[in-house]
């Protein structure tokens, strides 16, 4: 038996030619902020977009078959992409080798009309189509942010047949999202044999959003063959823990209205035929009601090859908590952040793996004592809904009350 290494990944972001995504979504910047965050891995997103295709080329190295590394950063890259199908659903699809990118890009080009114009290209092709074309190229596929009440497999379809058909089988893998974890999917009986994916969706590169969401992948070495047998749970191969956000704090967990936010229970949404009854807009179904309706059991059945989900918040906002900053992006929270992945490596190794004691000593201890509550799940969590993300309230013995900022001297002359 080989020996196993944990290898962090994020294997679902997008570059900079997807609608709404950051013009830093660049290669080059991709790569140096996956070192910082701690990861081992990430998919390039994007991969049939002809110019980001050839900034894969150029700027990456091949090091084994369907595998690439950044030749000064060392991150390593899989070949990905995110396509949406004709019912809106998304799919996410791993790609053995730069030819095969070529011919699946070909057999979807003759059914999409901006398959050159946006990374995440529009198909008019349904989901056991997709599928068909992926299995016969090798490659894997699965849905993609799976629970979100916009184009997901769950919006769309009550099971994961109605989505694939009989091509169901072939689907190996489930991507979470940000509004559902392990223990929401595991209410699903038809989810017991699938792997589950925790991914970032990035559309910026920043550590608050690159690597919010990742994998710990236990494999024999870092490429692409084994991350595929570590999916499908071949040789010894398997995820060993998924960490992400606490799916309360999603853009999606709750039912609330899409303009105002207002929340409601899944009855009074139903009452009001999902109009808001305070500013008339669309009521949008959370995922925790999506759940309750799909669920087999009223809680979860995790299967033996379901690892732990472990969930965090990234760093900077972490750190904006402990000290009562109002803005991760604020300058004492950056030289905070800065300080402590100097001292530890990389944002994971901060959040994940740490001692206690040590993160005192770097970071003090307010950022200490956020830290551990976050691992052991003790903050208080407000919901989001709607389109909203949720937030988190630190206890008072936790959190540090920031100094009174300097007044500016008034003059005459104001």
């Amino acid at each position: 038996m080989p020996k196993f290494q944990a290898y962090p990944a994020d294997l679902h972001i997008h570059s900079k030619y997807s609608g709404a995504t950051s013009s830093r979504m660049v290669i080059d910047t991709i790569a140096q902020q996956a070192k910082l965050k701690g990861l081992a891995f990430v998919g390039t997103g994007d991969v049939f977009h002809p110019k980001w295709f050839e900034s894969v080329k150029m700027e990456l190295e091949e090091v084994a078959e369907g595998t690439f590394e950044h030749p000064r950063y060392h991150t390593r890259f899989i070949l990905t992409v995110e396509v949406e199908d004709n019912r809106r659903v998304h799919h996410l699809i791993f790609l053995p080798s730069l030819t095969i990118v070529k011919s699946v890009r070909e057999e979807l080009a003759k059914h999409s009309s901006d398959i050159d114009a946006d990374g995440r290209a529009r198909v008019d092709l349904a989901g056991p189509e997709i599928v068909d074309i992926a299995v016969v190229h090798d490659c894997l596929i699965g849905p993609s942010h799976a629970f979100t009440p916009w184009t997901s497999m769950y919006k769309e379809f009550d099971s994961m047949r109605a989505c694939y058909g009989d091509r169901a089988r072939d689907v190996k893998f489930l991507e979470l999202g940000l509004s559902a974890d392990t223990s929401m999917a595991d209410r699903i009986a038809e989810l017991q044999d699938v792997t589950f994916l925790s991914c970032s969706d990035a559309h910026s590169p920043w550590p608050d959003k690159l690597g919010r969401e990742f994998n710990r992948f236990e494999m024999a070495e870092p490429t692409y063959s084994e991350i595929i047998k570590a999916i499908k749970r071949e040789d010894g191969r398997r995820i060993s823990l998924n960490v992400g956000f606490d799916p309360r704090l999603g853009k999606y967990h709750i039912t609330a209205c899409s303009r105002c936010f207002k929340q409601f229970t899944f009855e009074q949404a139903k009452s009001l035929r999902w109009r808001c009854d305070k500013c008339g807009g669309w009521v949008k179904k959370g995922v925790r009601d999506r759940v309750n309706e799909l669920a087999d059991c009223p809680e979860p059945k995790h299967p033996p090859h379901r690892p732990s989900y472990l969930r965090i918040a990234p760093l900077a906002e972490i750190i904006a908590l402990a000290t009562g900053r109002e803005d991760p992006h604020e300058p004492e929270v950056q030289l905070a952040w800065e300080k402590m992945v100097a001292r530890f490596g990389n944002e994971i190794e901060v959040l994940v793996d740490a001692p206690l004691e040590a993160l005192h000593e770097a970071g003090g201890p307010h950022i200490m004592a956020a830290v551990k509550a976050f691992r052991e799940g003790t903050l208080k969590v407000v919901p989001g809904g709607g389109g909203r993300y949720g937030h988190l309230e630190i206890p008072a013995e936790v959190a540090q009350v920031p100094p009174p900022k300097p007044q500016r001297k008034i003059t005459e002359f104001g």
